[in-house]
């Protein structure tokens, strides 16, 4: 077990890292789930990074972020967050990667993704006949993958219940502040929110 991790009947929010993985995708949502359960133990959350061997993986824009677990050898998860990027492209045909995610569906109660997360959802069988997103320039890609899929083009996130999409990369940033209010509270989610000081005020 990974040197800060405790196995006390802490629930587990688990970040996949994979090689091009984007960086926002991951990072953005660490943020806001690290500041959360950091700041707010008595919630009895804690959040980790995960890869295949349990080592570090070269991101798509070149950072290098270690991972805290094996796939193997990881605590069991409560949350699973599959983030998007390059790297989602040979995961859509990888057969062990596929079985893998539907391993996790089996067994976790709530699947999330971020990105192009989704189109590897939509490849494992994981949203059929739902409501999902994606990055918008993969909206068509998603749904080709599965036809009954009900893509929403315009939301930034969709929660259908057990699973989670959101939209393309900063878009993670919202689903994990929304996965606050969820898994804690409204009122939690608004006090990360400013610990973060996550307040879009875009150039024009």
């Amino acid at each position: 077990m990974a040197h800060g991790m405790v196995d006390d009947g802490t629930r587990n929010v688990g970040i996949l890292l994979f090689p091009d993985v984007e960086e926002l995708d991951a990072v953005g949502p660490w943020e806001v789930l690290s500041y959360w359960t950091r700041t707010f133990p008595q919630d009895g959350w804690q959040v980790f990074c995960l890869s295949a061997d349990g080592g570090p993986v070269t991101c798509a824009k070149g950072l290098t972020i270690e991972a805290h677990h094996a796939m193997a050898g990881m605590p069991p998860l409560d949350v699973l967050l599959h983030p998007g990027g390059r790297g989602t492209r040979p995961q859509l045909d990888d057969a062990g990667h596929l079985e893998w995610v539907r391993s996790q569906r089996r067994s976790v109660p709530l699947m999330t993704s971020v990105c192009t997360g989704s189109l590897v959802f939509a490849a494992a069988g994981l949203l059929a006949g739902r409501s999902a997103t994606t990055h918008w320039a993969s909206l068509d890609h998603l749904a080709e993958l599965d036809p009954t899929i009900d893509v929403r083009a315009d939301e930034r996130f969709v929660d259908d219940g057990d699973v989670i999409t959101s939209a393309g990369i900063s878009a993670g940033i919202d689903m994990a502040l929304h996965l606050v209010a969820r898994l804690a509270s409204a009122e939690r989610a608004h006090e990360v929110r400013r610990g973060i000081q996550y307040d879009p005020q875009p150039p024009v």
